[in-house]
């Protein structure tokens, strides 16, 4: 007798929710991509005040015009001429991916994947009924693919290619000549171009570069308000494009997924985009300077390397302990008290690495890599 349908079957929970539960509360956590920080004060106030005013109904499901026309005025800096047709709320990133998925990928379409990847991305494409084809994006390239491999791989049943700039799991990020060299792949074999580039706005040193502005018009962004605005459980994100054909395509979706977004929180993030833009770059300077100190404390270790990242919130060291996978040596250190990520829970080229977030104070990330110190000694020791 039949129970559950094939598509609950066909997926699995995260690696990096396993060790979530193993860990106990003691342990100092470079696990959870979540910034620690509150959302901006006046965010909060805003959505306050909006839920006593009645903004606590149904609202259109592309989302509160204003709101939407704030977003697309913030690219113009890449693509001037937007407006609220160009923009859809979604209730997060999340959302905005599996809306993506549904409304581009027909069962026996392929789309091309990174690997490391968010752990996300695959399960869409099969719950959608498609294949997921993945590329490498290797430490050996500061996780940048190479188009060589990409052309291996697309086939007459490709529909799309999915970029993720600033990366989770991996820091990578582009510059310029790489994503036009990625742009003209795309342009080449006419795919669609989902970019997630919800760390736009986490980025050191340099400027985002965004697939936004590219003139390719088949080219849809998923963005959200989690990491920049420190807002993760809002839950609040949104797709932006200049082909208004296919947000049309997207806001339709958009309703069967989950009707529209709260109403209430769209003033709330309205506010902050208005009264509290630089509050990413605050956050922004705060994540860089711990950046580099983890990356110099990591890159003092034996047996681990570590690239510095231009953005995003995490670093994927190398780590070689003989004997030891990704996964034992996480295990080793939660037992030291340390809670992290292993490489193969972002795909089997993850293998060999770990992945730290550096989301809490450089306080805590100090005494955490004197544990994580302490414990690849002891098991270099032992091997």
């Amino acid at each position: 007798m039949r129970t559950f349908s094939d598509r609950s079957m066909a997926i699995q929970p995260t690696g990096v929710r396993k060790m979530f539960d193993l860990a106990g509360d003691d342990v100092i956590s470079f696990g959870l991509g979540e910034p620690d920080f509150q959302p901006p004060e006046v965010a909060i106030e805003a959505f306050y005040q909006a839920m006593k005013d009645g903004r606590n109904k149904y609202t259109t499901t592309a989302g509160l015009p204003a709101l939407r026309r704030k977003i697309a005025d913030s690219w113009s800096a890449f693509q001037e001429g937007m407006d609220e047709h160009n923009v859809c709320m979604t209730m997060s990133g999340t959302n905005a991916l599996l809306n993506l998925f549904m409304t581009l990928v027909n069962p026996g379409d392929n789309v091309l994947l990174p690997e490391p990847y968010f752990p996300l991305y695959g399960p869409d494409a099969t719950l959608v009924g498609g294949e997921a084809k993945y590329y490498p994006c290797l430490f050996e390239n500061e996780f940048i693919p190479n188009v060589e491999d990409l052309e291996g791989l697309v086939d007459e049943n490709t529909v799309a290619i999915l970029y993720n700039f600033p990366s989770n799991p991996t820091g990578g990020t582009l510059d310029k000549q790489q994503r036009d060299d990625l742009l003209a792949f795309a342009q080449k074999h006419d795919l669609w171009i989902i970019s997630d580039e919800v760390y736009d706005r986490i980025v050191f040193g340099d400027e985002h570069v965004s697939f936004m502005g590219t003139g390719y018009d088949k080219v849809l962004i998923v963005n959200s308000f989690s990491k920049t605005f420190a807002m993760t459980g809002w839950r609040i994100g949104y797709i932006v494009s200049t082909n208004v054909e296919a947000m049309k395509q997207v806001i339709k979706i958009q309703y069967y997924i989950s009707a529209c977004s709260n109403d209430a929180m769209q003033y709330a993030v309205l506010e902050a985009m208005e009264k509290a833009n630089d509050y990413p770059d605050m956050m922004a300077r705060e994540f860089q300077s711990r950046c580099d100190l983890i990356v110099d404390r990591l890159n003092a270790m034996p047996g681990v390397e570590c690239h510095r990242p231009k953005g995003s919130i995490y670093v994927f060291p190398k780590v070689t302990v003989a004997g030891l996978t990704s996964e034992d040596l996480a295990l080793e250190l939660l037992k030291d008290g340390v809670l992290c990520s292993p490489g193969s829970a972002f795909g089997p080229s993850g293998e060999g690495h770990l992945r730290f977030a550096y989301t809490i104070s450089q306080a805590d990330i100090s005494r955490g890599m004197d544990k994580v110190e302490s414990t690849l000694k002891r098991l270099m020791q032992a091997a």
